[in-house]
């Protein structure tokens, strides 16, 4: 992997504090590919070989059981994925392919593990990593099981809002066929809530969404920091 890419795989809180010569040693160990899209990385129930780094594109986490298929989560630049499995040298239990041209840098989960004995502040930030992953798992199941899908459809947009600069119009970053399922909902179910909340002050005109009564979705999606803040 080329030298100019470390300094933007160094700033992740993974690498951020760790010994350089140890972050050296892992990035000489590493791969650096480019995916284009719908190229599966990693498939659930097979061994965890590299740790994941997603430099650029973007990057679905998803699992299948019984002919059905749910959307976990979509990860963008810069971020891991894959690190409580690599640690443990445990089976996926997720796959993962490419929703557009990717690039995206392996490192062998072997000199993970390694690092991970020979450099404190390495571990450190990885325990912190994983429970900063943890909290987010409970928030993710304390909005499917304590909201509607109504209300979990107005949190989801009201978080997107923050994430999009606060603006009353932004653009979704998902399809809606992927909102749907990581919403816990159909394709159908999905198209309904939006109508649902047009009395809210939201519209919707392909992918651009427009917040126009900012008080009566918060009245009605009542965020909770407990479940909607990812600082928390």
């Amino acid at each position: 992997m080329l030298e100019s890419h470390h300094p933007d795989i160094r700033k992740l809180d993974l690498f951020s504090e760790m010994e350089e010569d140890n972050f050296i040693s892992l990035m000489h160990a590493s791969y650096l590919q480019t995916f284009p899209p719908q190229i599966e990385l990693i498939l659930e129930g097979e061994p965890s070989d590299f740790l994941h780094v997603v430099i650029d594109g973007s990057v679905e986490l998803f699992a299948r059981w019984n002919g059905r298929e749910t959307s976990i989560t979509i990860i963008r630049p810069i971020s891991t994925f894959i690190l409580a499995a690599t640690l443990r040298n445990a089976p996926n239990l997720m796959s993962a392919r490419t929703l557009e041209k990717s690039r995206v840098v392996l490192i062998p989960s072997a000199n993970v593990r390694r690092v991970f004995d020979a450099d404190n502040k390495f571990a450190r930030a990885i325990v912190t990593e994983l429970a900063t992953g943890y909290r987010a798992s409970i928030k993710k199941t304390k909005d499917l099981k304590l909201r509607t899908s109504l209300e979990r459809l107005a949190n989801y947009l009201l978080r997107q809002q923050t994430r999009e600069g606060g603006h009353p119009v932004f653009e979704l970053q998902t399809e809606k066929r992927r909102l749907a399922s990581y919403l816990s909902m159909t394709p159908e179910n999905l198209s309904r809530a939006f109508k649902a909340l047009q009395p809210y002050g939201v519209t919707v005109d392909g992918c651009r969404i427009t917040i126009s009564n900012q008080s009566d979705l918060e009245k009605f999606a009542r965020p909770s920091p407990l479940i909607d803040d990812k600082t928390t």
